[in-house]
C-alpha cells in the first residue's frame, strides 16, 4: 500500500518542464553543455583578443599624440635631409655653378649672407615663439636657409684649404657620436650648476664674436689676420685653437642639454608636436659645432 501522502496531486502531477529541467535531467544536461560551450567560446575569444594585443606593435607617437624618442629622431633626420639638400645648392651657387672648387671661375657670397641672415632670424622667431605655438613650417624653413649657409661657407673654406670639409665633418660626427654614447650610457647628464656655467660661457662667447667682427670691419684688428683675434698667437699657440676647444666643449654640453630635454619631454608625456623643438635644438647645436670645428681646422692649417 502506498503512502497516502503521495496521493496528493501536487506530488503526482508534476509539470513536465520541471521534470525535464531539474539538475541532471535530459534538457538540463543539454543546457549545461550549451552554457559550457558558450563559456568556452567567450574564453577563446578573450584569449585570442589578448594574444592579438600582445602580438600587436606598441602604440606609437601618432596613436598616442605623445612625444617619443623615435618620432623625434625621425623629425631630426627629416630636417637634416632638407639641410643637406640646400647645402648642395649653396655649395654650387657659391662656386659659380660648378661643384668642383678648383674649377670655380668666380665666388658668390650671396648664399652665405642670405643663408646666415635669414637662418638667424628664423632661429630667433622659433626660439621665442615656441612657448605659444610650435611651427614646423618655420623649423623646416630654418633648416633650408641654414643649409644654404653651410653649403656656402663649406665651399669657400674648401677652396682655400682643400679637404677641410671632410675633416670637419668627420670631427663633428665623432663629437656627436661620443656625446650621444656617453649620454645613453648614463655617464653624462645635464646639471643645473653646469648648465648655468655653460649658458654664461655661451653668452660671453657671443659677445666676443660680435666684438671680433666689429674690430675686423672697422680695421681695429690687423686685416692680415684672417680670423681676427682668433688668428693671434700666445706663445706660438693660436688663440682660436684655445677658444675653439672650449667652444667645442660647450657645444657638446649643449647636445647633452638637448638630449636631456627630449628625454624629459618623453617622460612627462609632452604632446608630439614638441618633438619638432627637440629636433630643432639638435640641428642648431650640430651646425654650431660644425662651423666651430671648421674654423679650428682652418686656423691650425694656416696658410698651408
Amino acid at each position: 500500500m502506498s503512502n497516502f501522502a503521495f496521493n496528493n496531486p501536487a506530488f503526482q502531477q508534476q509539470d513536465p518542464r520541471n521534470v525535464a529541467t531539474y539538475p541532471g535531467g535530459p534538457q538540463a544536461a543539454q543546457g549545461a553543455q550549451a552554457a559550457s560551450f558558450q563559456h568556452a567560446g567567450v574564453d577563446a575569444a578573450t584569449n585570442a583578443q589578448l594574444e592579438g594585443m600582445y602580438a600587436a606593435p606598441a602604440a606609437g607617437a601618432v596613436e598616442t599624440d605623445r612625444m617619443s624618442v623615435e618620432d623625434t629622431v625621425w623629425k631630426t633626420v627629416g630636417l637634416f635631409v632638407v639641410l643637406l639638400a640646400t647645402a648642395a645648392v649653396g655649395w654650387v651657387w657659391t662656386l659659380g655653378g660648378t661643384p668642383f672648387p678648383e674649377r670655380a671661375a668666380a665666388v658668390s657670397m650671396v648664399p652665405w649672407m642670405v643663408g646666415a641672415l635669414v637662418g638667424f632670424i628664423l632661429a630667433m622667431v622659433v626660439t621665442f615663439t615656441s612657448r605659444k605655438k610650435v611651427r614646423p613650417a618655420l623649423i623646416f624653413a630654418y633648416a633650408a636657409f641654414e643649409g644654404l649657409f653651410i653649403g656656402a661657407i663649406s665651399a669657400f673654406f674648401e677652396m682655400i684649404w682643400p679637404g677641410i670639409v671632410g675633416q670637419a665633418t668627420l670631427a663633428t660626427v665623432a663629437v656627436v657620436g661620443v656625446t650621444l654614447a656617453l649620454f645613453a650610457s648614463g655617464k653624462v647628464r645635464a646639471s643645473k650648476k653646469m648648465t648655468k656655467i655653460v649658458m654664461i660661457g655661451m653668452i660671453g662667447y657671443l659677445v666676443f664674436g660680435v666684438l671680433n667682427l666689429i674690430g675686423m670691419w672697422t680695421g681695429l684688428i690687423d686685416p692680415q689676420l684672417t680670423f681676427g683675434i682668433y688668428s693671434m698667437k700666445i706663445m706660438g699657440i693660436p688663440v682660436g685653437l684655445l677658444i675653439g676647444l672650449l667652444v667645442v666643449f660647450m657645444a657638446a654640453y649643449s647636445l647633452v642639454m638637448d638630449f636631456d630635454q627630449i628625454q624629459q619631454g618623453v617622460r612627462n608625456g609632452a604632446p608630439r608636436k614638441y618633438g619638432w623643438l627637440g629636433a630643432f635644438g639638435i640641428m642648431v647645436t650640430v651646425v654650431w659645432l660644425y662651423v666651430e670645428i671648421l674654423r679650428i681646422i682652418a686656423i691650425v692649417r694656416g696658410d698651408n
